[in-house]
């Protein structure tokens, strides 16, 4: 089975086990949508008519408080079990969201420049070449867009288990290629899913090559000091987890191509 269709049996299984990762927006939470999308004021203060791009975030959460605050919404996911609790939750608010089942690495169906902001949670993970997102955001997004992406660290995914003394071993080489073999400690692996490490050269570089430039980094905290050994809490006190990015397009008239390189002008 290819990674994209063992990914997408993945997330349906997910949605289905009501997974906290499948968990719809409240009715409190829609009456406060920026607040909970945007804890660290990377939005601008109002998104309403603004066209926004959920990416690979199914599950009628993101799409839905995006929708609540005003916006035009379109959200991408492999899993059509999480793009039928987009649409279940809009048609029970009233909502207008937009849906398409595809790979975020191939965004075809969607116009070039038709986007002002792509919002995309942790998933880059499930694609083997982290390049091709970029690039597609890069196609869709408009000059000045604002893109807001959130990964798994490098070595988060390279922990493989841990030792006698509760230590967490970085037992996957860092310059590995390929789908990651299976571990026992899976604090921050979802079930079932085939994923891949990027390295912060591929996460941020990539990122730039693409067009984008970087305006802010953040590492969410995840460390619990009263969570037991073997907690995602626990493990979160020693390695960060994620990192979350936020970055703009470069206007489009400002790139130079030259002999295999991209050149930014000011």
């Amino acid at each position: 089975m290819r990674p994209f269709d063992s990914n997408r049996t993945a997330w349906n299984r997910l949605a289905a086990g009501g997974s906290q990762f499948a968990r719809v927006a409240t009715d409190d939470e829609c009456r406060r949508p920026l607040e909970l999308l945007d804890g660290r004021g990377w939005l601008p203060p109002s998104v309403a008519g603004l066209d926004v791009l959920c990416l690979a975030a199914g599950g009628g959460w993101q799409s839905v408080l995006y929708a609540s605050a005003g916006a035009r919404v379109t959200v991408v996911d492999l899993s059509p079990a999480m793009l039928a609790l987009d649409r279940r939750e809009a048609g029970r608010r009233r909502l207008s969201i937009r849906t398409l089942e595809a790979s975020m690495d191939d965004l075809s169906e969607l116009p070039e420049a038709s986007f002002d902001i792509v919002h995309q949670p942790v998933s880059t993970c499930y694609v083997p070449e982290i390049g091709c997102v970029y690039r597609e955001v890069a196609r869709v997004v408009r000059d000045g867009g604002v893109y807001i992406s959130q990964h798994k660290q490098p070595t988060s995914l390279q922990i493989t288990h841990r030792d006698e003394r509760d230590r967490y071993v970085v037992g996957l080489e860092y310059y590995r290629e390929g789908p990651l073999p299976a571990v026992d400690d899976r604090s921050y692996r979802e079930t079932g899913t085939v994923e891949y490490l990027h390295r912060w050269e591929q996460l941020v570089g990539e990122m730039c090559r693409a067009g984008f430039a970087i305006e802010d980094l953040r590492e969410p905290r995840r460390a619990d000091a009263s969570a037991p050994p073997g907690h995602y809490g626990h493990r979160g006190r020693f390695v960060p987890p994620y990192v979350r990015l936020k970055a703009r397009r470069i206007a489009r008239n400002d790139e130079q191509q030259t002999t295999g390189a991209t050149i930014w002008t000011p």
